[in-house]
């Protein structure tokens, strides 16, 4: 479902798809979110999505005037999880209702994996 709203002048609809990018982009600016997870690979491996995927690793329910989200996100080694999770969800419902003007009832947070910063180095000297 999308939101849609009528005013005198015509229609307005946001698709759920950009209730989806906005939520993956508030999600990964928060220090600690390595990126967002496409989920479960064969051999439980996650994959790391980059920014060109952002509504990937989001899902989103809308209705007339609310939205719920849920987040697979894969964060850094070392970071204090809770706090991460916390901030994602205060940065995604803050952005969602400020540029949509929906109520954004929960913010689920699913941490898939962890990225670990030599994984970058180690694949560098591969290549």
């Amino acid at each position: 479902m999308e939101r849609s709203e009528r005013t005198e002048l015509g229609e307005l609809r946001i698709a759920n798809e950009v209730v989806g990018v906005i939520a993956g982009l508030a999600a990964t600016e928060v220090d600690g979110v390595a990126g967002m997870s496409g989920g479960v690979l064969s051999g439980g491996i996650t994959e790391l999505l980059g920014r060109k995927n952002l509504s990937k690793g989001v899902k989103v329910e809308v209705g007339e005037e609310q939205a719920a989200v849920d987040l697979f996100v894969v964060v850094q080694y070392g970071v204090h999880i809770p706090d991460v999770a916390y901030k994602i969800q205060e940065n995604v419902k803050r952005a969602i209702e400020s540029m949509t003007g929906l109520e954004v009832v929960e913010v689920n947070v699913h941490v898939q994996g962890v990225h670990f910063q030599n994984e970058e180095r180690e694949e560098a000297r591969v290549k």
